[in-house]
C-alpha cells in the first residue's frame, strides 16, 4: 500500500470555497500572517481550515495533525527551513513549544 501524498490527502479535505483568507492570530488577538485563498497558498488554506474545524484553533494536537496532512511537504520542510513557511509554523507549535494560535476566517464578498 502506497503512503497518500498530499495531493491526495487534499482531495479528501473540507472545500475552502467561500473562504478569501484565513489570518492567524496570537494569544494577544494581534495578527501573525494571512494565508490567502489563491494559487501556491489554497492548499494550506484548505489545511488550516480544516484543522481550525475541527479543533477550533491551533494547538500542538492541531500543529500535530496538520504536519500528517501535508505528507511529504512535511519532510522537506524539515530539510528546507524557511521554505514552506506554513508548515514551519506548525512544526513551531509541535515541536518547539511556540505558542498555539487562533484564526479568522475572511469570506469572499
Amino acid at each position: 500500500m502506497t503512503t497518500p501524498t498530499f495531493k491526495d490527502i487534499l482531495d479528501t479535505l473540507p472545500a475552502a470555497t467561500g473562504i478569501a483568507a484565513i489570518v492567524l492570530l496570537d494569544a494577544a488577538g494581534e495578527p501573525v500572517t494571512r494565508l490567502e485563498n489563491q494559487p501556491g497558498t489554497a492548499g494550506s488554506v484548505r489545511v488550516y481550515h480544516a484543522l481550525i474545524k475541527q479543533h477550533g484553533h491551533l494547538d500542538r494536537a492541531a500543529a500535530v495533525e496538520g504536519l500528517a496532512l501535508y505528507a511529504e511537504h512535511t519532510a522537506d520542510a524539515r530539510q528546507h527551513p524557511g521554505k514552506h513557511p506554513n508548515i514551519d509554523r506548525l512544526l513551531a507549535i509541535a515541536e518547539a513549544d511556540a505558542p498555539g494560535l487562533r484564526a479568522r476566517i475572511v469570506l469572499q464578498d
